[in-house]
């Protein structure tokens, strides 16, 4: 039985077109890419920032962290709003668990989608009886 999540193609052209755009320092999409809860995550840059999307269509949704540059090679952590601010990270490794330990409950591979479709994908898991939840965006 094939268990790879339905949207893992889309995700991987993601991250590799952050990696063609040279955006986003190398480092830091090496060290995100190396964590299995951001990897299974649909990746997008804007102005030298690393961001993460529980879906693979525009626009992306932002209830997660995202890691913007700061000076002399180190990073910080902001968001998931524009307005709030996490902390500053020395490597690309500690900016990488500080997003980690943010992520929304049950945060699972990126829906193939739009974050509406997402939002309605997610309401009928929640009404629907535990034993006919789908396991890949289940809530229990």
């Amino acid at each position: 039985m094939d268990t790879t999540p339905p949207g893992h193609a889309l995700v991987e052209a993601g991250w590799q077109r952050v990696r063609i755009d040279g955006r986003v320092r190398p480092e830091l999409l090496e060290a995100a890419y190396a964590e299995p809860r951001l990897r299974q995550l649909f990746p997008w840059t804007g102005m030298g920032e690393l961001h993460f999307s529980r879906c693979t269509e525009f626009p992306c949704t932002w209830d997660i962290p995202y890691i913007p540059p700061a000076a002399e090679g180190e990073y910080r952590v902001s968001g998931p709003l524009r307005s709030e601010s996490v902390g500053p990270a020395a490597t690309p490794q500690q900016a990488v668990t500080m997003v980690v330990d943010r992520l929304p409950p049950n945060c699972g591979p990126a829906f193939v989608g739009t974050p509406e479709e997402l939002a309605a994908h997610d309401a009928a898991i929640l009404s629907a009886p535990p034993e006919a939840r789908d396991p890949i965006h289940s809530t229990n």
